[in-house]
Formats: structure tokens, C-alpha cells, sequence
């Protein structure tokens, strides 16, 4: 029998040195600002739109990396930060999808694939990627079996797989969060970006939002 293909794709250097750190130090600058509404703050780039924050620059740079298969009719992303402290994790393992058009109607529309760049390191924090489904009757909501295809957070790294896979984040000792831990280590930072053929109901653009103006591009000067 032949080998599984891996399920997910790793890219690192993702980005040029120097623009990575520009990056890096203006998301470090927010702060607190809704880092407990992190994943709740979530923003729209149409890809024939022009960019008006570094995060959708660093966007259209990554955008190459993905294989053309899985760029084929991508028509923008859907991005957020993703701001956790691994001691005490609380994103259950999910499958990323149109989460307003979920609510309104019932109906599941998912993404082509999800993806995320590491903006720092973290102690523990893994990205669990699995075939297996959640199971909302188990802590974490973890699927029945262990079966993880794994990644540590590294900054400058960028990882994609398909938005139909089951994933979450394993705990500052890289197991299943099952409780909060009792030491906290620093804050695990990355851009969670999901390549969508359709635009997510009422997720604004940048231009829409009052957040994270500590983003914006800013004038050349003269």
C-alpha cells in the first residue's frame, strides 16, 4: 500500500525576512485590543480588491504558495487573528465554516481550504490536522482517535490544508485541552486565512471595520 499524501502543506520561509517583521511588529503592537473577540473579528479581501492593511498585503504574497488547484476560483479570503495562549486554549476542534449562513439558515457552506501563518512560537500549541470527525461528546470536542497529522508553530511559517479537514489546537504540553494549565507561557499568534469561492455572510471588509486600525496602511510620505 502507498504512502497517504500528507494533509497538509508547509511553506517557510512564507514571506521575505524584512516584510515578515514589519508584519509581525504592527499585529504585536495591537495588544489587547479584542484579543478575547479574536476569532469573533474576522474580515473580508476580495482578491481583485486593493489591499488596505498589511495583513492583506502579506495575503497576496502567500496566495502563490497555495498550489493552483487549490486557487482555481478563489474570488477572496476571509482572515482573522488567531491569539491564544496555549495554557489555556479554547478553540474546540471544528471544521471552518460560513458561520452566520449556519445560523440563519442551517446550511453548511465550507471554504476551499484554510490556512495560517505563524507569527510567533509558542510552548506546546501544535496544529492537529485529521480525516477524523469532531466529536462534540468529548472534551475539546477531539475526534475519537489520536490519528493527528501535527505542526509546531514557527514564525514565517505557513501551512494550508483542505477547509473539509477537522482541526484544533493541542495544549501548552501538546495534548488534548482538557483544562486550563496553572503557568501561562506567551501569547501563540498567527493569520488564520480561508480561501473562499463565495464571500461569508456579514463578514465586513477592513474598510467596514472600526478594529485593528493599528493595521491600516499608512501614508507615503510626500
Amino acid at each position: 500500500m502507498s504512502p497517504r499524501a500528507p494533509l497538509i502543506t508547509i511553506v517557510e520561509p512564507a514571506l521575505p525576512p524584512a516584510g515578515f517583521e514589519r508584519l509581525r511588529r504592527r499585529i504585536v503592537k495591537l495588544g489587547a485590543e479584542r484579543r478575547r473577540e479574536s476569532y469573533q473579528t474576522t474580515f473580508w479581501f476580495e482578491l481583485a480588491s486593493t489591499p488596505s492593511n498589511v495583513v492583506e498585503h502579506a495575503v497576496l504574497a502567500l496566495l502563490p504558495r497555495v498550489s493552483a488547484a487549490r486557487r482555481a476560483r478563489v474570488i477572496g479570503v476571509e482572515w482573522w487573528l488567531s491569539r491564544m495562549r496555549t495554557s489555556n486554549v479554547k478553540v474546540d476542534f471544528h471544521v471552518d465554516r460560513d458561520n452566520a449562513l449556519f445560523d440563519d439558515t442551517g446550511r453548511t457552506a465550507r471554504p476551499v481550504t484554510s490556512s495560517l501563518l505563524y507569527v510567533t512560537s509558542s510552548v506546546g500549541g501544535l496544529l492537529a490536522v485529521t480525516t477524523k470527525k469532531a466529536n462534540p461528546r468529548r472534551p475539546a470536542c477531539a475526534p475519537d482517535t489520536g490519528d493527528f497529522e501535527l505542526v509546531e508553530p514557527r514564525p514565517n511559517r505557513f501551512v494550508f490544508f483542505d477547509a473539509r479537514l477537522t482541526h484544533g489546537v493541542l495544549d501548552a504540553r501538546n495534548e488534548l485541552p482538557l483544562r486550563r494549565l496553572p503557568t501561562q507561557g506567551d501569547w501563540r499568534i498567527g493569520i488564520a486565512i480561508n480561501l473562499w469561492h463565495r464571500r461569508p455572510r456579514r463578514v465586513p471588509t477592513f474598510a467596514e471595520s472600526t478594529h485593528y486600525r493599528g493595521l491600516a496602511d499608512r501614508p507615503r510620505p510626500a
